[in-house]
């Protein structure tokens, strides 16, 4: 069982949510206007010249075989982005138990 993260600019919520329905992953935990910054990217900080924010997602995966196509999927969608503000970022950890 993994705990996976995707982390993105809410701008390219559309690309995730298909990508997702693609792989019919329709469980997650979502959390918007979240605030940050990347590695070489603008900060996102909801107000003035960084008026975007960004969503994360908590998908806990028991099936892993999803995983292959899941990180196959982002690194596609990242090729097509102009600037790395609009990369999806994924993070993945052991899960442990899922009750």
């Amino acid at each position: 069982m993994k705990l996976t993260f995707l982390t993105y600019n809410e701008y390219v919520d559309p690309q995730v949510t298909q990508i997702l329905k693609q792989l019919s992953i329709d469980y997650y935990t979502r959390w918007e206007q979240v605030k940050g910054k990347g590695h070489d990217t603008e900060p996102h900080t909801g107000f003035g010249r960084h008026a975007s924010t960004n969503v994360v997602l908590m998908i806990g995966i028991q099936d892993e075989s999803v995983l292959p196509s899941l990180i196959s999927a982002i690194r596609a969608a990242n090729t097509t982005a102009r600037r790395s503000d609009e990369h999806i970022r994924l993070f993945q950890v052991p899960m442990e138990l899922m009750v």
